[in-house]
């Protein structure tokens, strides 16, 4: 116990004194040099990811040349610095993040999308906001399922942010790819994870945040697999909830795979959710959690 939370002490510890001498360049960065503004958190992620012992196991990558929606499935508050680690990113947060202390800064120097869930006006707004951005080049994480899991299962996406990318991009406009990442975190200190075990990384339901953090900073090294998949043209879907199935299906499988040991095997067939519990999820009442959407 004791040796645990004099990690986690070392470990906050050497996050802040990275952190903070860093906030202001990133905010430089913003102002004078866009361009590097959008790669310098893709560094600064790897080396924080290294300072919380994450080791990334990745199949696949964010492709470069292209403007990315990057659909993936959301267990952690851990899956901000392992995504940002895998490519130069922005996330798609719920507006209440942007009032966190400390965390809104990181957020906003990150270049994230914030939405009001409660207003459907302002959904709309942020998903236009979400478009112009891939137009511009970037690469857009979207959290699908609209909250976080334990870790274990993937559950239903939601087609509303999907609204306004599932259009085909006016031909002047670059060519806007959707891929999938499908994050898995499979060992503790070299220990594989079990379904009881995996559960205590996930931050879910009405898990407090601070408390969270400290017990998965005392746990030790965490080994995370992440599944890319292909590059796909936005075009090649045919509406929004086209695209969220499709994609919702693709990081199902994937994540199966992974936590049965055997990614990519075609034998390997995922249950899906039944059209009630869809239906049920999506008449869920909208409450204030801590969770990033």
């Amino acid at each position: 116990m004791a040796n645990g939370s004099l990690r986690a002490s070392a470990v906050l510890a050497a996050f802040m004194g990275f952190t903070l001498p860093l906030m202001p360049v990133q905010a430089l960065l913003l102002k004078f040099a866009p361009k590097a503004a959008r790669r310098f958190p893709n560094w600064y992620h790897s080396q924080v990811c290294r300072i919380l012992g994450i080791t990334l196991e990745i199949d696949g990558a964010v492709v470069e040349d292209s403007p990315v929606l990057l659909v993936c499935n959301h267990t952690s508050w851990l899956d901000i610095p392992v995504l940002s680690a895998l490519a130069p990113v922005s996330f798609v947060a719920k507006l209440e993040v942007g009032g966190w202390p400390f965390v809104s800064a990181l957020a906003r120097l990150q270049r994230s999308v914030f939405v009001d869930r409660t207003r459907r006006q302002a959904t709309g707004d942020a998903a236009a906001e979400i478009m112009t951005r891939l137009k511009q080049g970037d690469t857009i994480v979207l959290f699908a399922e609209g909250t976080s899991s334990d870790g274990n299962r993937v559950l239903p996406f939601k087609t509303s942010l999907f609204g306004a990318v599932s259009g085909v991009a006016a031909p002047s406009d670059p060519q806007v790819v959707v891929q999938t990442a499908a994050v898995v975190y499979t060992h503790v200190r070299g220990i594989p994870l079990t379904r009881a075990d995996r559960p205590r990384i996930g931050w879910y339901g009405d898990m407090e945040m601070t408390s969270h953090a400290w017990g998965v900073l005392r746990s030790g090294p965490i080994t995370v697999t992440i599944k890319v998949g292909p590059p796909v043209p936005l075009s090649d879907f045919k509406d929004r909830k086209d695209l969220a199935l499709k994609t919702e299906r693709a990081i199902r499988t994937a994540v199966l795979g992974i936590l049965r040991g055997r990614p990519g095997d075609p034998g390997l067939v995922p249950v899906e959710p039944s059209q009630e519990s869809r239906r049920q999820k999506l008449a869920l009442p909208q409450v204030r959690s801590e969770k990033w959407t």
